[in-house]
């Protein structure tokens, strides 16, 4: 791997990519939402979902889907309003969910993840992010490009998972302490949902 991408380069990349993660985006306010409304574990399977959607751009990036998305204006303005409609329908749930307990088990858990990964796959701006981010790292001398960002991407969306997981689990514990007002707890995360959708259509 080190010949492919040199450990400085490697270590220079995780220490802006964490950099990145910890800056509160779309990405945790998701995650965040999720927690509040579904317990600790909602919020770290949130996350863990997330993470998933952000290497699914990153295959894309490698194999130059997202480069010839990023031509076609269409594209991008149809991926755009259909992200935004699935933020919406996630928004008008929370909001209806009423004071319930956090979702426990398996379904639960899995619909949590699949929720994150649809936000983040469904979102153009992390496709542009991750097409303008990643080749900054990379050299043609060193070997085929879109093995060196299949690393880096790997190694950007391992540590933003655990991150925004993180940041989905305090959400969650929070939310737990405050189980008697998760009626609350779900309007806020409506709240949320609602506002991402709506930066996503504005921008």
């Amino acid at each position: 791997m080190f010949g492919l991408v040199p450990l400085e380069t490697l270590l220079a990349f995780a220490s802006a990519g964490v950099l990145l993660n910890l800056t509160p985006g779309a990405d945790v306010m998701f995650a965040t939402a999720s927690g509040m409304a579904g317990g600790p574990r909602a919020g770290i399977a949130a996350g863990l979902g997330v993470g998933l959607g952000g290497f699914w751009h990153v295959g894309l990036a490698a194999l130059g889907v997202a480069a010839i998305l990023a031509t076609h204006p269409a594209a991008m303005t149809g991926l755009r309003w259909f992200g935004a409609g699935y933020l919406l329908f996630l928004a008008y749930g929370a909001w209806n969910a009423g004071p319930a307990k956090p979702a426990k088990g398996s379904a639960g858990l899995a619909r949590a993840f699949w929720r994150g990964f649809v936000t983040n796959a469904f979102n153009p701006k992390v496709a542009l992010f991750v097409l303008a981010f990643l080749p900054q790292f990379t050299d043609p001398a060193r070997g085929p490009v879109w093995q060196q960002i299949l690393i880096l991407g790997a190694v950007f969306t391992l540590t933003g998972s655990c991150i925004t997981a993180g940041y989905g689990a305090l959400a969650g514990w929070a939310g737990t302490a405050l189980s008697a007002r998760m009626g609350v707890m779900n309007k806020l995360a409506a709240g949320v949902f609602g506002l991402m959708a709506l930066r996503m259509i504005r921008e």
